[in-house]
């Protein structure tokens, strides 16, 4: 039995980046013999075994086979005779297909440590197309590793674009979609991955909503860049600046989506998008399993965000309404999201990328006052709905205050 480092953290050692988990690959070994050792099972589609100490993750080496449509559709060999390079060849990148020994030395069969000199994304064989999510993976190291200045292969490109054309990708389950969604959220450049998607082909497929809003127009007097979908892109970009919460930025991602079913008529204007946003919002979420936290957050700033843009003429009782909307006063966080989210909307324009937003300075020291009122007095002269009233003046007038300084 053998062991061997694999993927990502040879990878990242390879990079001179920080290595967050280490994975490990275990060459001419049986379930038996790492169940004697102490090592604990947790695989159910294929063995892979916790380390009794480390708790790090070893996989008996395997190989795959396509046999049927979708996710599940793989005959999976993890018996003792398969070697190391049949393992890695089953691995979607390059850079993903290498390992160390015990003795540190790099093994890298499909020219992994090459394609990281050279910054290239490319795919480590022809079997790359048997599995969709690797359409997702490709994007999402596209927008990690971005800053370092990779680039997907033209022929890994023409191969992803080929999968969505046979249809491959209308086989990704929610559940992946998502998941490989939220890590890209997090990544520095989120819009990367998107933009990748809607070159294959793919956004069209997994998210429909926003890949329809790229080629809408909205009036040039406001966005300079005019186009819905560059727009998104381009707010997108400023949230993950803003904020490293994947809700806010998914917020960003969402705010504008009611655009796409805005009537011909009347565009470039985009009369009442904001509640055609939340209902397409509603129907996006149905589809994938999003966080009730991203939904509820995403739903206010597309609703509301326009309203936070007019801060200046607000009246105390709409800021009022506002904070209520949030729920601001429980969950101040999310009222700070939505500011937040709401700046990225406003500086997610051509030429204003930099722009200052008083707006959200203005209306966090409303919110300030509102919370600072102190209720305890106010419930010992008054209970039910009078006392609600009361709790209301008293916030309305330290809006009011707060809003003259």
């Amino acid at each position: 039995m053998e062991v061997f480092e694999v993927g990502g953290a040879v990878r990242d050692a390879l990079l001179g980046e920080p290595v967050a988990e280490r994975d490990w690959v275990v060459v001419g070994g049986s379930p038996a013999e790492l169940l004697r050792l102490g090592y604990r099972q947790v695989g159910k589609d294929f063995p892979v075994y916790l380390h009794p100490k480390t708790g790090e993750e070893y996989a008996l080496a395997r190989t795959e086979r396509k046999v049927a449509p979708g996710y599940h559709g793989f005959s999976v060999d993890a018996s003792a005779d398969v070697s190391l390079e049949e393992d890695l060849g089953r691995r979607d990148l390059t850079i993903n297909a290498m390992a160390r020994d015990s003795a540190g030395r790099l093994i890298d069969p499909f020219g992994g440590q090459q394609d990281i000199e050279a910054r290239i994304l490319r795919h480590t064989s022809a079997a790359f197309n048997e599995d969709p999510v690797r359409i997702l993976r490709v994007a999402r190291f596209a927008a990690r590793f971005n800053r370092l200045s990779f680039t997907i292969a033209p022929e890994t490109m023409a191969l992803m674009h080929e999968m969505v054309q046979a249809r491959e990708a209308d086989a990704l389950r929610p559940e992946r979609v998502w998941q490989e969604t939220e890590k890209a959220l997090a990544e520095d450049r989120p819009d990367v991955y998107f933009e990748t998607l809607r070159e294959c082909g793919a956004l069209a497929v997994v998210f429909p909503e926003i890949d329809a809003l790229f080629g809408v127009p909205q009036p040039p007097r406001w966005h300079p860049e005019i186009d819905t979908g560059v727009h998104t892109m381009m707010c997108l970009r400023i949230a993950a600046t803003l904020s490293a919460d994947t809700a806010v930025r998914f917020a960003a991602l969402t705010h504008d989506l009611g655009k796409a079913s805005t009537p011909k008529s009347i565009l470039p204007r985009h009369t009442g998008h904001e509640e055609r946003s939340v209902q397409t919002l509603d129907e996006l979420c149905a589809r994938l399993p999003i966080p009730r936290r991203h939904k509820e957050l995403a739903c206010v700033v597309a609703r509301y965000h326009g309203v936070v843009h007019r801060a200046d003429e607000l009246r105390p009782g709409t800021v009022l309404k506002l904070i209520e909307a949030a729920d601001g006063i429980r969950r101040p966080e999310r009222f700070e999201a939505l500011l937040t989210a709401c700046e990225a909307d406003a500086r997610g324009r051509t030429g204003l990328e930099s722009s200052d937003y008083p707006q959200r300075a203005r209306l966090q020291r409303a919110f300030k006052a509102a919370r600072d009122v102190d209720t305890k007095p106010l419930a010992a002269t008054a209970q039910g709905p009078e006392l609600g009233k009361a709790i209301r003046h008293q916030r309305l007038a330290a809006i009011s205050a707060a809003l003259n300084e």
